[in-house]
This record gives structure tokens, C-alpha cells and sequence, in this order.
């Protein structure tokens, strides 16, 4: 059987501290893909010239310019591309040797569209190790029925990206779980591949880190995702508030707030310990501290940034139509949407 044209693709801005790791894994594929097509999305430092670099060594890489934000340099690098299965990852990420192989494979049996793939944390630190406890999910806590393939790990057919019209360039945030869940309404079978790993290192501060959710949740605002789930969430925090108020008369509230943490730390205690078995009593006692403040000041950071998205969309007619012709669409739907989203470019 003849194997399809594959090529592999993502979006760079201004990554001349990682870039070479990532393109080093996507040259150690045990599959090697037929081209690499690399977008510079209008880069200030030393990536593109580092790009070259590997280009001049004769690897099989394309350097593509063009696009504002991640999802239209994204489709750049795709119209640049001539495969008809699109591997497609991220900067600030190494793939598995594996990655690309097992991450077509069912495209290749032809017994999907569109596939998913997983990512794991590498931290290189104690907060980072919290991080990713906290906030990244082991494989087999995912519903592969309903996940939605993240843009840093994904494979699907050229006609999939084409139908659905691309990456909605109107979404600096979210593009790829609005991608997918067009797909998911023009009918293209899903699979999800939970070997196919791609690592990454989370962010390295709780600044870094509450930024990115603010944006992520500025993205869900200007899209119109996940109401229910962010209304829910200020609830939560409102009837918390009530509870520490009212603590001052009755003890019993805060044994219920005290139980309310742990029902929030309770999983990620248990990922800590799947992941650093080996971690000594001082440092499983700051990690298991750092994972409630750090679950509050992402939610903090996600109320904040919802509303804003949310008035950033109602002020502008171009963004309240897009985001219409979704819902008329049917392809806004809730799916299995952890708060794990994370983007290089």
C-alpha cells in the first residue's frame, strides 16, 4: 500500500531559544515526514536565520512567511504545504520519535480523519512540577470519545482543513478547539492517540502562568465557549466567599471549604505521585502547597479574562458574526475541553 504524501507543519514567532530542540525531534522521526514546512509569523530574533541554518545542511525544510497570530500561520504553512495528511504541532515543544508515525497511523489504515495526539510536562522545576500536576491530565483520564485534538499535536486529511475553511483566523486563542469542532460537524471521523506525545515544559512562573489563562479564557470570551463551565465557576467562588463569611459565626463552614480544597487537590496529588514517585517528603510537601494557589490563581486569572473576551466580542460586528455563523453552524458544542490548552508561537 502506498503511503499518502505527509507533510509536517506549525508556526514560529520569535523562538531562537527552543527551535532547535523541536526541529531536532522532527528530524528523528521514525517515520520521516515527506516535507517540513515552517512558518515565520513575522519573528524579531534569530529564528528564522537558525530555521536556514538546517535548511542549508540539507534537511527537508521549507521556511514559509506570513500571518498575525497563530491559526493564520497556521493555514499559510498548510497552503505552502503539498502533503495530503497535515501532521501539525507547535513551537516550544519535542516531539516523541514515534510522534509522527503513531499519530498518522489510523489516517494512514484509513480509519480516521482527523487524530489526536497527547502531550506530557517536562518541568525543570519544583513549580513546574506543580504545574503540571495540577493543570495536565494523564492519558487515561480522557474520554477519547469526546476529546478535542489540541493544535501542538494533531494529524488530519488536507480535504478535512479544507472543508472546514481552515483555522478560524478571527480567534487568537482557541483556533484549534473551534478547528475541531467544526470537523466534528462536517462528519470526519475522530481518533485519538494517546502514545503520540509531544513534550512540553510549563510555564515557570505563577505570572507566566496566569497570563496564559487569561488569554485562554479571553479566547473562550470572543468565541462564546464554555458559558456554563465559567458561570459555574463564579459561582463556586461566590458561595466559597459566603462560606468564609460566614465562618466567623459558625465553624462549620470552613470544614466545608477545607473539603472543598481537597476535593480540588485530591487529583493532582495523585498525578504528582504517578509522575515523581521519587520526590523526597520537602519537596512533595511544597509541591502539594504550591497546587491550591496555584488552581486559584488560574481561575482568578480565567474570570478576569472571560468577560474581557466577552466585551472584546460584543464591540466588534466582525467578531459577533463569525462567532454566529459558528453557533448557526452547530459546531459550538460542549466536548472534553481540559483547561490544558497550551500554544509555542
Amino acid at each position: 500500500m502506498d503511503v499518502p504524501f505527509i507533510s509536517l507543519v506549525c508556526t514560529v514567532r520569535d523562538e531562537a531559544d527552543n527551535i532547535t530542540e523541536l526541529i531536532d525531534s522532527m528530524l528523528a522521526q521514525s517515520l520521516s515526514p515527506d516535507e517540513i514546512v515552517i512558518n515565520d509569523c513575522q519573528s524579531r530574533d534569530a529564528t528564522p536565520q537558525m530555521i536556514t541554518g538546517y535548511i542549508a545542511t540539507g534537511a527537508p525544510i521549507r521556511l514559509v512567511r506570513g500571518g498575525h497570530n497563530i491559526p493564520s500561520g497556521r493555514n499559510n504553512a498548510i497552503r505552502h504545504a503539498r502533503g495530503a495528511i497535515i501532521a501539525c504541532t507547535d513551537a516550544g515543544l519535542r516531539l516523541d520519535p514515534h510522534w509522527l508515525e503513531r499519530i498518522t497511523a489510523p489516517i494512514r489504515q484509513d480509519v480516521a480523519d482527523v487524530v489526536g495526539g497527547f502531550f506530557r510536562p517536562a518541568p525543570r522545576s519544583l513549580f513546574e512540577l506543580a504545574l503540571g500536576a495540577t493543570n495536565y491530565r494523564e492519558a487515561e483520564e480522557i474520554d477519547p470519545a469526546r476529546f478535542l485534538p489540541f493544535g501542538k499535536s494533531c494529524a488530519f486529511r488536507r480535504e478535512a482543513w479544507e472543508q472546514a475553511g481552515g483555522y478560524p483566523e478571527w480567534a487568537n486563542h482557541c483556533e484549534d478547539v473551534l478547528f475541531a469542532l467544526a470537523l466534528k460537524r462536517l462528519g470526519f471521523r475522530f481518533a485519538f492517540a494517546p502514545d503520540a506525545l509531544v513534550f512540553f515544559r510549563p510555564r515557570s512562573s505563577l505570572t507566566a502562568f496566569a497570563r496564559q489563562y487569561y488569554f485562554y479564557a479571553r479566547g473562550d470570551g470572543v468565541a462564546g465557549l464554555w458559558t456554563l463551565r465559567h458561570v459555574v465557576r463564579y459561582a463556586t467562588y461566590s458561595v466559597a466567599a459566603m462560606l468564609l463569611l460566614a465562618s466567623r459565626r459558625h465553624p462549620w463552614a470552613l470544614a466545608l471549604i477545607a473539603a472543598g480544597v481537597g476535593a480540588y487537590v485530591r487529583t493532582p496529588l495523585w498525578r504528582l505521585h504517578r509522575r515523581a514517585p521519587a520526590l523526597d517528603a520537602t519537596g512533595a510537601l511544597r509541591v502539594a502547597l504550591l497546587i491550591p494557589v496555584i488552581r486559584l490563581v488560574g481561575d482568578v486569572a480565567k474570570m478576569i479574562g472571560y468577560p474581557v473576551g466577552v466585551a472584546q466580542r460584543l464591540r466588534s460586528a466582525s467578531l459577533r458574526r463569525a462567532v454566529a455563523q459558528y453557533w448557526k453552524s452547530g459546531a459550538l458544542q460542549q466536548h472534553d475541553l481540559p483547561d490544558e490548552r497550551h500554544s509555542g508561537a
